[in-house]
Parts: structure tokens; sequence; C-alpha cells
């Protein structure tokens, strides 16, 4: 569960063993060209995790009666597509920023790609004592190939019956509190069995119902003893709130069951570069950046879910497929009773 965390920790923090050594020349070029490029690079990742920490909310189309209850052990992971690793950079939309070689618009690696050969860019900017200068730096990489062309994420999950159709769901990820990286993640569902309510439901050969469900996520990652820029308390807060509203569908079979249905995600991610950064050229420091920039991403997607649940006693074991912007897949070991 730590490593699935960390990774996720990682990931909102902008792949930072590979971007933050270019932090200070983008800086330089000033900060709303560092933001502009922060924004396309990192929302590929923001936007991919939020469909993964969306994964396996439900089960089954039947609501827990009064006093069933389930405990979960959820991993989830998004498909990282080849057009979630780069995006088109045009030049053009930018103040200080141009290409070392080739035209003014041009394909790069986004935190979820890799730039095979190495892609450099020519940063212009005003020093103090020398006036208009130039540095050629090489854009950097995301996660590449190290990812396996997954985004985890992983949950303990809990859900239990209210009566009348109604069932609480809640999960989170233990809170990871290391050196450089702290993270915390929760949410909460409600899934209402509309079957419940109709006459004779036991005779239904499918249970139908809907979800809602909310889920925060909380990272942030220190700079403090990696960064190359001079300054004091600088780190990465990143944040992701989501909703999700599905309709579900399932049998209701004794031992194994089928389910699916289609969903809805809306979410926003903000990831805010803090802290004073003091850039600095030739050796002269130039005025001091405080909080340099904040940028945003959002997702507001259908999907679709076809999922198979084995119940074995007080055992069960689930495994499901979305279909979306992001395609995801999910595992859940469970124990329950009803």
């Amino acid at each position: 569960m730590k490593h699935f965390a960390l990774n996720l920790a990682l990931l909102l923090a902008t792949a930072a063993s590979s971007a933050q050594s270019d932090i200070d020349a983008f800086l330089a070029a000033g900060t709303d060209d560092a933001a502009r490029f922060a924004n396309d690079y990192l929302a590929p990742g923001t936007n991919g995790l939020m469909h993964s920490m969306n994964a396996n909310w439900f089960n089954s189309g039947k609501a827990k009666p009064l006093g069933g209850f389930e405990i979960s052990l959820i991993a989830n992971a998004a498909i990282i597509g080849d057009d979630n690793k780069t995006f088109n950079l045009n030049t053009n939309d930018y103040n200080n920023v141009s290409f070392v070689q080739g035209p003014d618009t041009q394909s790069v690696a986004s935190v979820l790609g890799e730039n095979d050969p190495n892609i450099a860019v020519r940063l212009e900017f005003e020093d103090p004592l020398f006036g208009n200068q130039t540095v050629d730096i090489n854009l950097p990489d995301g996660i590449g190939d190290g990812s396996e062309n997954l985004l985890p994420t992983a949950f303990i999950q809990g859900a239990v019956g209210l009566s009348h159709g109604l069932e609480l769901k809640a999960r989170f990820i233990p809170t990871v509190d290391t050196d450089d990286v702290e993270l915390s993640m929760f949410g909460v569902g409600l899934q209402v069995e509309f079957t419940d309510w109709l006459p004779a439901d036991k005779l239904w050969p499918v249970a139908i119902s809907g979800l809602v469900a909310y889920t925060q996520l909380d990272a942030t990652y220190s700079l403090e003893e990696t960064s190359i820029v001079e300054g004091e308390n600088q780190r990465l807060e990143s944040s992701a709130n989501t909703v999700l509203l599905q309709l579900v569908g399932s049998t209701k079979l004794p031992i194994i069951n089928f389910y699916g249905g289609i969903g809805y995600i809306t979410g926003t991610s903000e990831s805010d570069l803090l802290g004073t950064f003091r850039v600095s050229s030739n050796g002269i420091t130039s005025a001091e950046i405080q909080d340099p920039f904040s940028v945003e991403s959002e997702v507001s997607n259908l999907r679709g879910t076809v999922g198979a649940k084995l119940k074995l006693g007080f055992f069960r074991l689930n495994a499901e497929y979305h279909i979306s912007e992001f395609d995801a897949f999910s595992l859940g070991v469970n124990f329950g009773f009803r």
C-alpha cells in the first residue's frame, strides 16, 4: 500500500526527480512561461490519476441490508495511451521560449512520456548586469517506460448497509509522511438500490442502483533537499477533487455475478509551486520570486464499466474494466457479511 501511495505522490509532484533540474531556467524566462509549460506537462498525469482513483467504487447493483458490511483491499490502474505521453508545444504561445532546432510547434514529453532523443529549447531572460541573455536547456522527461504504461492507486474501502436500499461507502489511503512526501486521500459514497423499492423485488433477476461518490487527494512534495534553486520552504502542493455519478446493474446469483454500468466523472486537480525562489545568472541573484505559480487541470468524461464478482462465504473477489478518456482496470479482495 505504501508503495502505491508513494508512486501517487511522486506523480502529483510533477515527477520532480526529472523536471526540477530545469525549474531554475524556466523561472528565469518568466513565471508565465514556466506556468504554461507546467500546466501542459502535468495535465495528462493528474487527469489519469483522477480516473484511476475512481475505479472499484462498487461491485454489485445490490445494496447491502441493514448491518451488512464489506471491507476491501483495492488496487487500480489507469492505462497510459501514447496520446497521453506527449503534448504539442507551440513556442508562439510563449514569451521567451524557442526551439533550438526545428519548427515552432513540436511534440514533446508530458509527465507520462520521455523525450528520445532530447529536445532542447532556448530561453531568453534579462540579466541584471549583462542585459539580454539566452540559455539552452533540455526539456524534462516524465516517468516514461518506467511506469509500465500504468498509473496505479490503491485503497482500503469499507461499505455498510443502512436498510431501505441504502449503502454507505468510504475509502482512504493510510497517511504517507516521509522526509520528502506527505500524502492523504479519502472518499465517501452513497449507493441507492432502486429495485429494492419495487414490489416483489426478490423476484427480479437483476439489481439496479445509482451511486454518487466524492474523492479528495492531497499531496506535498518538498524540494528543499533536491532543488538547485536558492530559496526557502520550496515545495509542490497538489490536490485533486472528483465526483462520480454512476448507474449500476448486476445479476443476483449465489456465487458468481456480473455487473456493469455507465457513469460520469468530473474533477479538478491543482498544483502549486510554493516557497521563495532566487533565480541567479552569472553569479548575480535576481529579485526573489514568491510562490511562483498555480496550475489546474479538469476532467469531465463519461465511462462504461464491466466486471465480475466471485463470492465464497465471507471471501469475495472482483475484477472490473472501465472505458473512458483513460481506460482503467481494478482488482478487489473483499471480506464481508451478507
